[in-house]
């Protein structure tokens, strides 16, 4: 009698365990569709990819506005935000990756493209985002990689659709990008010409450097009420680690963090063929936003 209740009982207790290994353990992974589209945005449309998890009911889905860097496009160096897209789509998020005017096949000159320019092409992929069937329009977050995560901050600090935020060594500042001298030559010939080792020129109009000028980019991030993750590599020289604290500092919202991954330099290492840093980037923020949207 004794024996057959022990049986009994180590029978139930494995199933216990059975049971909560099951909840704590097994992550749910979607399946997903990739959509090429074009967004209004008034004057212009913007090309866009949304890569979407595919519903096994009738749930909705967070999504991010996914928002490229300066001379990329919206699938990024290395391909960076194709690999990321996935992933994120796999854990049950969608998302919009978007070029920016002027930038890959968008067929509009980058000479009329500014920050607010930038800005207002993030909040039209947010409200596009929001619009889709399989999407929870309350659930909106918004990245970006270097110059775009400057943007990032400008379109959260400018509207309360965003309710999560991811800079990937996001810049505070653009002296990089708008450099005084190039100012000058913006200023005696209207026009400043930004050449490329990877892509051909683009245009900088005068009024986007003046623009870049008029705006305090932590400033106007710091009306936002969202969290915001800033990433960073320890070994970044294009935009220092130092930038990312700034940004945790600016920010209202005490679950804002900064990550530092060791020896990642400013595309997380994703051209070195060693893809550690760029999988913990991964890893790291898709678990914010699962976390925060």
């Amino acid at each position: 009698m004794c024996a057959k209740k022990s049986v009994v009982i180590f029978r139930i207790s494995v199933l216990i365990l059975f049971l909560c290994a099951s909840a704590l353990g097994a992550e749910e992974v979607f399946e997903y569709k990739e959509e090429t589209v074009n967004i209004n945005a008034g004057d212009h449309t913007i090309p866009a990819i949304v890569t979407m998890p595919v519903a096994k009911n009738s749930q909705k889905f967070p999504a991010v506005v996914m928002l490229h860097g300066y001379g990329s496009n919206k699938d990024e160096a290395g391909n960076g935000y194709k690999l990321f897209a996935p992933e994120l789509a796999k854990k049950g998020i969608a998302s919009v990756r978007i070029d920016f005017l002027g930038y890959g096949d968008s067929t509009v000159d980058h000479a009329k493209f500014d920050l607010n320019v930038g800005v207002s092409e993030a909040i039209a992929a947010a409200d596009y985002a929001a619009a889709l069937p399989g999407v929870d329009s309350q659930k909106i977050g918004v990245m970006g990689w270097s110059k775009g995560g400057t943007i990032a901050m400008l379109a959260a600090g400018k509207s309360s659709k965003f309710k999560s935020v991811v800079t990937w060594a996001g810049a505070p500042e653009l002296a990089g990008v708008y450099t005084p001298e190039a100012y000058e030559v913006a200023k005696k010939d209207g026009m400043y010409v930004a050449a490329f080792e990877w892509r051909g020129p683009l245009n900088l109009s005068l009024k986007a450097f003046e623009v870049a000028a008029g705006t305090d980019v932590l400033k106007v991030f710091s009306a936002s009420a969202a969290p915001v993750l800033a990433v960073t590599g320890s070994a970044d020289t294009t935009v220092p680690p130092e930038n990312a604290a700034k940004i945790k500092a600016a920010s209202k919202n005490q679950k804002s963090k900064v990550f530092t991954i060791p020896g990642a330099d400013h595309t997380f290492n994703i051209f070195t063929g060693d893809m550690t840093a760029f999988n913990a980037l991964m890893a790291e923020t898709a678990a914010w936003f699962l976390e925060t949207l």
